[in-house]
């Protein structure tokens, strides 16, 4: 089959944000009709105090361990270093603590700084960074922990308040609403006459944001409905059992490496298996 016709007919929702060109094109160049809707974005938290704050003591008083939730954060915290002229110190704690990678992006940001995990959560979700730490000594000591976003993590925090961990968090970025509520609005219908083969899902904040204006547009059992008549496609575990706790089948998810070429073999697989409103 050749590149151009492997999705041919279909059509597919994307919703990411930062990286949406390449995974248009990934799709497009295999013969899919994209449906471009950025639901989030992105950027530095505006509060920068606590993150120098946090910068300073982790160089300072190295803890004895970090869990790195995302490669995201990892470059973020990296940059704010750089901007207060400390990068060269953190790289260097960075290098004497025990290093929690929760899966491959973050071990990938560790790469570029010569520098690599000591542990990695598999699966890579909460549960997966806490079967990780089940089997490291961490004893009453601190543990830093880079947040997903803003999002506080309460079942990590109340597992290592179970261990006497003393924590320091830090959240170097938020996610901002990108489209437009119109346009939100305009991808809820079009899932939910129908007109969308597939949707593919590379945060739960893309969920999140959808919810949240079906909830504030009175398009709450539309999107329910157009989520659950549509093949869903999910980059990774976190977005996939987000929507599964909420009675959504995900039909689609790369069993092993969760990156955007991977999940793009994954729906031509299941492109080539009769996924799709007319299998």
């Amino acid at each position: 089959m050749q590149l151009a016709s492997m999705l041919h007919g279909k059509v597919i929702a994307v919703p990411e944000t930062r990286q949406l060109d390449v995974l248009a094109g990934l799709l497009e160049r295999r013969g899919a009709t994209v449906r471009r809707c950025p639901l989030v974005r992105i950027k530095d938290t505006p509060d920068r105090g606590p993150v120098m704050r946090w910068l300073s003591h982790f160089i300072a008083r190295p803890p004895r361990l970090i869990v790195l939730y995302t490669g995201e954060g990892l470059t973020r915290l990296l940059r704010f270093a750089d901007d207060a002229g400390l990068r060269e110190k953190f790289v260097e704690a960075l290098g004497h603590v025990h290093i929690l990678s929760r899966g491959p992006k973050p071990a990938k940001v560790l790469r570029q700084i010569s520098l690599r995990p000591t542990s990695r959560a598999e699966p890579a979700t909460t549960e997966g960074v806490i079967q990780a730490l089940d089997s490291i000594d961490i004893g009453s000591t601190r543990v830093a922990v880079q947040l997903y976003g803003s999002d506080p993590n309460v079942r990590l925090m109340q597992y290592l308040g179970s261990r006497s961990a003393k924590v320091d968090c830090v959240a170097p970025y938020i996610y901002a609403d990108e489209s437009d509520k119109d346009d939100v609005r305009d991808l809820i219908c079009k899932l939910y006459a129908g007109l969308i083969d597939m949707i593919a899902f590379t945060s739960k904040t893309q969920v999140e944001r959808l919810i949240i204006v079906a909830n504030e547009s009175g398009l709450e059992s539309q999107l329910s409905d157009g989520l659950r008549d549509v093949s869903i496609a999910t980059v990774g575990p976190v977005v996939r059992d987000f929507l599964e706790e909420r009675g959504y089948k995900v039909a689609v998810s790369p069993s092993e490496r969760h990156f955007l070429k991977p999940l793009v073999q994954a729906i031509v697989d299941a492109a080539d298996a009769g996924y799709g409103r007319d299998a």
